[in-house]
């Protein structure tokens, strides 16, 4: 059976609904996996006109038989917005809602209705004025499956990366690059490189300071930190090398194909060149919650929403991914 899709609609003054739209109008998406929006109804057919689509929505309620058709939008309504919320305004209403699909969408996977969650971009700002106080998706989808150890990874056609720290500022990043949290993000790229579709992966660690540290000249976090944990993973059968020089890691990743995934130590380590290799079509998966999670890699691109021109390629791609993954799991219980 193909796996089903649970789409949340993310904040609603964006472009979520329109490349939501557009992505599912792509066939390729139908015959991978059945995929139904978790969002607001009105919102989603608000949307159809302004990409100027010819698909058709309806309301789904029952999930147990579900069996989704191409040329159709299938709907979860939650029906929790007013038809005329305004494009690209921080609003409350929104952010709230935004939280509320995830929720749904949370409930539903938790209780196997649906076998993967791909999320369309929410505000944080309208999250917060929305009374709902998270840094973003991740730690939204963590506190609500009671996860502790996880880690958000970037996938993209030439690098892949997954990040030891993340929301946080660089003073406390330093303080939390830990033996132990180090070896879980190797142990979590492990896992997930081969729900990518690589059998055996080759995993490259990224040092934090100059140069890897240079022995301790530039910084003790390298040898005192990432060395150790890099080594036990090793000891563990797990195919990791480092701390490499981030300098040079991206390059020998992305351009000589010597590593599948490499494991970062802080949020723009991995994002700027993820960003720079694939910005409209990377995508962001949640590594470590009992489910499986795909995200677009962008947000809610208030200053064009509405219009209709919004990009859908990173959408498009964390379908695929969603589904890849999600068969690639069902297909090894």
């Amino acid at each position: 059976m193909k796996p089903i899709l649970g789409i949340t609609m993310g904040d609603a003054a964006g472009i979520g609904p329109e490349v939501i739209v557009k992505a599912l109008e792509d066939k390729r998406i139908y015959d991978l996996a059945h995929p139904v929006v978790i969002g607001d109804f009105k919102i989603m057919q608000r949307a159809l006109p302004i990409v100027k689509s010819n698909l058709k929505l309806r309301k789904v309620d029952d999930l147990d038989h579900y069996q989704s058709e191409f040329s159709y939008i299938d709907v979860i309504d939650l029906d929790n917005l007013p038809v005329d919320l305004p494009f690209s305004k921080v609003d409350a209403r929104a952010g709230k809602a935004a939280y509320e699909f995830i929720e749904r969408a949370v409930d539903l996977t938790l209780k196997g209705k649906i076998h993967a969650i791909v999320t369309a971009p929410l505000n944080k700002e309208a999250l917060h004025a929305g009374g709902k106080m998270f840094p973003g998706h991740t730690e939204i989808l963590a506190q609500l499956s009671h996860t502790e150890d996880f880690s958000m990874m970037l996938t993209s056609e030439k690098l892949n990366v997954i990040h030891v720290t993340t929301h946080v500022s660089m003073r406390q990043a330093c303080d939390l690059i830990k033996k132990e949290r180090v070896l879980t993000v190797i142990e979590l790229a492990q896992e997930y490189t081969k729900m990518l579709g690589f059998k055996q992966p080759r995993i490259a660690v990224a040092g934090f300071n100059a140069h890897a540290g240079e022995h301790g000249l530039f910084g003790t976090e390298d040898e005192e930190e990432i060395l150790p944990a890099v080594l036990e993973a090793q000891a563990k059968g797990i195919n990791a090398v480092g701390p490499i020089p981030p300098d040079t890691v991206f390059h020998r990743a992305a351009n000589l194909d010597e590593f599948d995934m490499v494991v970062v130590m802080y949020h723009d380590q991995g994002h700027i060149p993820l960003k720079l290799i694939g910005f409209d079509s990377g995508v962001n998966v949640t590594t470590g919650l009992p489910f499986i999670r795909t995200s677009v890699d962008h947000g809610t691109a208030f200053q064009i929403a509405g219009q209709g021109i919004a990009d859908s390629r990173s959408m498009t791609e964390a379908l695929y991914l969603g589904a890849k993954m999600a068969n690639i799991k069902y297909e090894n219980q």
